[in-house]
């Protein structure tokens, strides 16, 4: 049986949207698109302010990330 998790305080919704643009942008790098809407690209440049490639972005949101989810524990 598969297991589950209730996601109910702000810093683990930030997590999980976070995580879920991340993994968009990975699917956008090979060439998939996760909505019609914006991409997660053009989101994450929005919201974090980075600019470049994908790879970049991506690279520069994985630390982004890693520096975020170190400052939580």
């Amino acid at each position: 049986m598969e297991e589950s998790a209730i996601i109910n305080n702000k810093v683990d919704i930030d997590n999980f949207r976070i995580l879920t643009l991340i993994q968009g942008l990975k699917l956008e790098m090979k060439g998939l698109k996760m909505s019609r809407g914006k991409s997660c690209y053009q989101i994450i440049k929005n919201e974090f302010g980075l600019k470049g490639s994908r790879e970049k972005v991506y690279n520069h949101m994985i630390t982004i990330y890693h520096e975020w989810k170190n400052q939580q524990s």
